[in-house]
């Protein structure tokens, strides 16, 4: 089961920093799990819910940077907003560059940090809607027959039903039957609309 309230990860080896940086999550009905070093980090199980993740560039060990990289080499799509003691343009270039929310210079002012938190928080949620949807449609493809995949892939490519029939050596009125069969279990209310199905799966790592 999915839990749906945000949870707001924080990763500051400061201990005064990331109490203060809690409190502020918290003032606004936030969930806050902490962490002193990106290792605590990575070694936490991660609940499943939308989350935010508010990383600070330098940490002992395992740097900002290095985390942000090992979460995408990872498949683990964080939000990261980045908090840093200084203004260094080409880390926050690069940052940035890797998908980061926000990159916030010390001292900022904590509406700054929670903007950009609910900015991420946002991007979080659209993310697990968009995965849930796949999932969905993964899921409708996996209901057709072996025999419907293949009229499917045929009739994407815009083969009318004739020429389908002749393909597979199929009578044409057995083809129209699969067709429908096709549009009910996609749920596809159009050719063009299974047309843009047929383009998201083939998205997915896990379909033809």
């Amino acid at each position: 089961m999915t839990d749906e309230h945000p949870v707001i990860f924080i990763v500051v080896d400061d201990p005064s920093m990331r109490a203060t940086l809690a409190d502020v999550m918290r003032s606004v009905g936030l969930a806050v799990q902490t962490f002193a070093s990106a290792q605590d980090f990575l070694g936490s199980k991660l609940p499943d819910a939308p989350a935010c993740l508010v990383l600070d560039v330098r940490l002992p060990g395992q740097g900002g940077l290095d985390l942000q990289r090992t979460l995408a080499e990872s498949g683990i799509e964080l939000p990261v907003v980045f908090i840093s003691g200084h203004s260094d343009v080409q880390i926050s270039v690069r940052a940035m560059k890797a998908g980061a929310v926000d990159f916030l210079a010390k001292p900022f002012r904590d509406q700054d940090l929670l903007d950009a938190v609910h900015e991420g928080i946002e991007r979080a949620r659209a993310r697990r809607g968009r995965a849930v949807k796949a999932a969905e449609l993964r899921e409708r493809y996996r209901s057709l027959t072996e025999r419907e995949r293949d009229i499917m892939a045929l009739v994407v490519l815009g083969h009318p039903n004739k020429q389908i029939a002749g393909k597979l050596a199929l009578a044409e009125v057995t083809v129209k039957a699969h067709r429908r069969q096709i549009m009910h279990k996609m749920r596809a209310r159009s050719l063009p609309e299974l047309v843009r199905m047929a383009g998201r799966l083939r998205g997915a790592p896990d379909q033809p």
